[in-house]
């Protein structure tokens, strides 16, 4: 019986080595929650801006982040509104009637592998994320 010693050991190596790759592969981070900061602010009706800033909370480090990457949006009695305005770094500006506006941050959990794969669905729904909200008094 002919033995080919280097390439059993060779595999037997391998194959250890491919074991312990899989097994100290990590799965991805969890996201537990995202905050808005500030929770509440006031800014004037014609033209006022607050920059709001998201903060995500993780399952593991690092953790939190601050800025987190978020989705922006600002919603009125449970709906889209044009009354405020948020560009894609969360500055919020005041352009409708003076009332009470929700400042919406849609962070992507990056372990999320589901079919609707990180959607924001308007004031505060999400499918694949977190939201968190503040309070946007424009006066």
């Amino acid at each position: 019986m002919k033995r080919d010693g280097p390439q059993v050991i060779f595999s037997f190596l391998l194959v250890v080595t491919a074991v312990i790759a899989l097994s100290c592969a990590s799965s991805p981070r969890a996201l537990n929650s995202v905050s808005v900061n500030p929770a509440t602010a006031h800014a004037q009706a014609a033209g006022g801006q607050v920059q709001f800033t998201a903060t995500g909370y993780y399952s593991a480090p690092p953790s939190p982040i601050t800025p987190a990457p978020a989705l922006w949006e600002a919603c009125y009695q449970g709906g889209l509104t044009t009354g405020v305005v948020v560009n894609s770094s969360g500055l919020a500006q005041c352009t409708g009637s003076p009332a009470t506006y929700e400042v919406t941050a849609f962070v992507p959990n990056p372990a999320f592998r589901g079919a609707c794969s990180q959607v924001v669905l308007p004031c505060g729904g999400s499918c694949g994320g977190s939201v968190g909200t503040a309070q946007l008094t424009c006066q």
